[in-house]
């Protein structure tokens, strides 16, 4: 006998999951126009500093043993009065619709789909040794003119590249570290000298 299915222990595992959330983290970022960076900040700072900070408050809004009218009076008492009208009404949008456990997934879509909107890109940027501001503002200033965009840099200290910066954009990679250079120079010099044997064999294979 076929064991009988059994259902996703988080909603997180399910695949529609995040697709959903995208459906909330889309119009949530119409719906506040041009007020957009404050909306997405305030959902950043709700996962955070609230459902991250207090883990079994974040259980009680997610947990599917947590009545609708139970979680309804947890937003209007522990929510709505510090929150701004916009964002109080979001997430009671998302209590009616048993959507709360979303809360991180959306928060983590709005941010990326709010910098794609503005026309911003995060670049992780690693170096030796920590940059000084000059350093940054000169690497953001090359970027944006290459890249037409307004990058973000996030950067962070890697000592075994001696030297240099690694900078990822996306998915590509472009290596100027001082380590790569050395591997590189060694491989080309290694090459050189395989060259160099293999040319003399065949000078001497053809000799008479």
């Amino acid at each position: 006998m076929a064991e009988p299915q059994t259902r996703p222990t988080h909603v997180l595992e399910d695949p529609s999951a995040k697709a959903v959330a995208r459906v909330y983290a889309q119009a949530y970022l119409d719906a506040a126009a041009g007020n957009a960076a404050d909306v997405v900040e305030e959902l950043q700072s709700f996962v955070t500093d609230v459902l991250d900070a207090q883990p079994q408050f974040a259980q009680l809004l997610s947990s599917p043993a947590t009545g609708g009218d139970q979680k309804r009076q947890l937003i209007d008492k522990v929510v709505v009065p510090h929150a701004s009208e916009f964002f109080g009404n979001f997430v009671k949008v998302l209590a009616e619709r048993d959507r709360l456990e979303l809360l991180p997934v959306i928060a983590a879509i709005c941010a990326t789909e709010h910098e794609a909107r503005s026309g911003q890109k995060r670049i992780s940027v690693r170096s030796a040794s920590p940059l000084s501001e000059s350093q940054l503002q000169r690497i953001k200033d090359r970027l944006q003119a290459a890249l037409s965009i307004e990058p973000l840099l996030e950067t962070s200290v890697d000592e075994e590249l001696i030297g240099g910066l690694v900078v990822q954009v996306g998915d590509t990679i472009f290596d100027g570290s001082l380590r790569t250079r050395l591997q590189n120079l060694k491989l080309k010099l290694r090459e050189r000298y395989l060259h160099e044997i293999q040319s003399g064999r065949d000078r001497f294979g053809h000799s008479e």
